[in-house]
């Protein structure tokens, strides 16, 4: 039997991937060789500048964005990471914020790329009939994809204060925060039914908020498409492992056919909120992942 592929490998620590990084599952004909990168947003810059990994996990807006501007990676029908959103835009609470006052607001998130960020400027415009440009956004980081410039209305800031910090000191209004939203009583949600807003929103669309994807790196992609389509089993078969409710929320989701809706949705959205130059349909962002992984990609 030939030497199994080598592919290299960067997924964050999920209840579905943690079976695979302990080779717990696993395939005789690919080895995903991981690289440690934490947060793993760190790793989305490489991957889409410097095609730096062979698979990664990426945000949905960074893989959108990437398309959109040639990079070389290959988004595979694959949800790694999915949650609710609208909780993860805070004030603090000596002052709070309602929705009905964000109108002309200073809003920091940690750059206006982040799909956090679109998902709760989507849900502002759906529930309060918010625009992006309605309200004044402070980011820290520059956009993954080098070729994106922000809109107008977004000014990158120039010190090291960390939002929650700005938060304190009064320089913003309310901030979104994603994986490194704080506990404790110090801040409030601004929307605070946000929990059964997000429960309504899931039964209508019967999807949890893509949060992160898969990409594959072109050059893999090329040269090895059977390594690329048995990492894709893998990913499928590890989050198969997973126990959950099959009526409740789920932060995964995989194949075109589920994913169809949700990615149209979020082009419609970062089309609104100036994050994609153009209008993609689902087949330009799948067809290269369907051509690799046949009757798998469905």
């Amino acid at each position: 039997m030939p030497e199994p592929s080598v592919l290299r490998t960067v997924l964050a620590d999920h209840p579905h991937t943690v079976r695979l990084k302990s080779g717990d599952i696993r395939d005789e004909r690919v080895t995903l060789s991981f690289t440690d990168v934490a947060p793993v947003h760190r790793a989305f810059a490489p991957m889409v500048r410097e095609e730096a990994y062979d698979l990664s996990e990426l945000a949905v807006v960074t893989a959108l964005q990437a398309i959109a501007y040639g990079r070389p990676v290959v988004l595979l029908p694959a949800v790694v990471a999915a949650r609710f959103q609208r909780g993860c835009l805070i004030a603090h609470a000596t002052r709070p914020l309602a929705p009905a006052h964000l109108a002309g607001a200073q809003v920091g998130v940690r750059s206006y790329t982040q799909t956090t960020g679109m998902w709760v400027r989507a849900h502002l415009a759906e529930d309060f009939g918010l625009t992006a440009r309605d309200l004044h956004w402070l980011t820290h980081d520059e956009p993954h994809v080098a070729q994106y410039t922000d809109p107008g209305f977004v000014r990158r800031g120039s010190g090291g204060a960390s939002l929650p910090d700005m938060l304190r000191e009064g320089g913003i209004d309310a901030a979104i925060l994603g994986n490194d939203l704080p506990g404790g009583e110090e801040f409030v949600r601004v929307v605070p039914d946000a929990e059964a807003r997000d429960q309504q929103w899931w039964r209508r669309h019967g999807y949890v908020p893509v949060n992160h994807m898969v990409v594959a790196g072109a050059t893999v992609c090329r040269q090895d498409p059977h390594a690329v389509r048995a990492a894709y089993r893998l990913l499928r078969r590890a989050d198969a492992a997973v126990e959950r409710r099959a009526d409740g929320p789920s932060p995964t989701l995989f194949g075109i056919d589920r994913l169809r809706e949700p990615i149209e949705f979020i082009v419609t959205a970062c089309l609104e909120q100036g994050l994609l130059p153009r209008e993609l349909t689902a087949e330009e962002i799948f067809e290269p992942a369907r051509s690799i992984l046949g009757s798998d990609a469905a």
